[in-house]
């Protein structure tokens, strides 16, 4: 077995050994060492977020004055590179690192010098050049947010977007199905399933303007803080140009938060949007839950609808088949919750001037943006659109669903119709029947009063 090379490095604790082929240096390296915890990474979208806000920085620093134009030059290309996921493989940093997010913003620093320095004429410095005007104390929480805004406008938005399409073209496709609803799991009056797929609709519409009402302040980013939110060590102006440089290259309208103080500070931006991600997460299992109950069975359940048939359900009995993309959603779902748990208690650690878990933060928002994202496409095509209504199923229950004498009330009174539909449960009759033993409507006024799809129109 080859054993691997290595190279000295230094910082300003001393030199240190890093892996010859390595992109980054000492910092990264001691990182390493001090960090082997969970084995969980930057996410993409944090390694593309820092390498844009480092091509951004060294514009706003070259026009400035602050940078000549070869080391300019040099950043930007290996920043892009970064930003384009040409070298994830030298961010190996575990998320569990320090509160503020310093490995990684050094790891990135590093990486960028390495490659800028063979792009150029001139050396590049981590420190100097690629940090210059910033502190890791606003670059992260400003990458947060750049990841953040990112992913939710590539990602999350149009998933939710396909998502409520399929289920409203469902709905008008379904729209002279009639079923039993359901209230506390037992039967209940007659719905259409164009009104219960209506429902499931509505709730990722809002969940949409949920999250589109949050982004503002995921659009203002905490650059030009620097150490403690006074901006020291960087140009009046760096902040708002770098947000320019963004907004140009993102279309994302970016700014620097008005108080620079809030910005290193606290998470609460990101909160927020952890919680319409929990929202968005609450209606996905809901959904999924409903479709578990409607394709239950086949035998034995509601069997009111069948899930398409994707995969064998059993190890040990043959021939049975799950409802396995709704269960995968529920189980996302949950962990989206549980992720906006997390950050929670993250997002209050902002112990005087700095958040101090800023890494944790990162991972789970943008995990819960990309589970929610990717849960609602295979929901949409692998569930819904293909799903078939057993109309048997749904004819017999209604049939023999003794709450439809509710629509007798205003007739026969309250206690009446209950001892028709308790009679109609015993014997297991249709209502109608019983009713037309115990009333005196006749048979084509209880067919007219009793009638489902009439019954889901609302009123008198």
């Amino acid at each position: 077995m080859s054993q691997v090379k290595f190279r000295s490095e230094h910082d300003s604790m001393g030199a240190l050994q890093v892996p010859k082929e390595a992109l980054y240096g000492a910092q990264t390296q001691r990182a390493v060492e001090n960090f082997p915890i969970s084995g969980l990474r930057l996410p993409r979208e944090m390694i593309r977020a820092l390498g844009l806000l480092k091509h951004a920085c060294a514009q706003a620093n070259f026009d400035l004055g602050l940078l000549n134009q070869d080391r300019c030059g040099s950043i930007q290309k290996a920043a892009l590179e970064v930003a384009s996921g040409q070298h994830d493989a030298h961010f190996p940093v575990d998320i569990f690192q320090t509160g503020s997010g310093t490995s990684s913003n050094m790891n990135c620093n590093e990486v960028v010098a390495h490659l800028a320095s063979g792009y150029g004429n001139e050396t590049v410095h981590p420190n100097d050049h690629v940090n210059m005007s910033q502190s890791s104390n606003d670059v992260f929480p400003s990458s947060i947010h750049i990841a953040a805004v990112l992913a939710l406008h590539e990602q999350l938005l149009p998933a939710l977007v396909q998502l409520a399409e399929v289920i409203e073209a469902r709905a008008d496709e379904l729209k002279g199905k009639v079923k039993t609803g359901r209230t506390h799991l037992m039967d209940a009056m007659p719905v259409r399933m164009d009104q219960e797929l209506g429902g499931w609709a509505a709730q990722i519409r809002h969940g949409i303007d949920r999250i589109e009402a949050s982004l503002p302040r995921l659009l203002e980013i905490a650059s030009g803080g620097t150490a403690v939110g006074t901006g020291i060590n960087a140009h009046v102006e760096f902040g708002s140009r770098v947000a320019r440089v963004l907004a140009a290259e993102s279309g994302f309208p970016f700014v620097t938060m008005e108080n620079p103080f809030e910005a290193l500070s606290c998470q609460d931006a990101a909160a927020e949007m952890s919680g319409q991600l929990k929202v968005v997460a609450i209606s996905l299992m809901k959904i999924a839950n409903d479709l578990r109950w409607m394709n239950s069975g086949p035998l034995a359940g509601l069997g009111e609808i069948a899930l398409p048939v994707l995969q064998p359900g059993s190890s040990i009995m043959p021939g049975k088949v799950n409802p396995v993309v709704p269960e995968a959603i529920c189980m996302l779902a949950a962990q989206v919750m549980g992720n906006d748990s997390a950050i929670t208690v993250g997002a209050q650690a902002g112990n005087f001037q700095l958040n101090v878990m800023l890494p944790m933060i990162a991972y789970n928002l943008l995990q819960s943006i990309t589970l929610l994202a990717n849960g609602s496409r295979v929901l949409a095509e692998k569930a819904i659109a293909g799903f078939t209504v057993n109309d048997d199923n749904l004819s017999h229950a209604l049939e023999c669903n003794p709450i439809l004498v509710t629509a007798l009330n205003g007739v026969i009174g309250y206690e009446k119709g209950a001892a028709i539909a308790k009679q109609a449960y015993r014997e297991n009759r249709p209502v109608l029947e019983v009713a037309l033993e115990n009333t005196d409507l006749s048979e084509l006024e209880l067919k007219r009063l009793l009638d489902p799809a009439k019954l889901t129109q609302g009123g008198l």
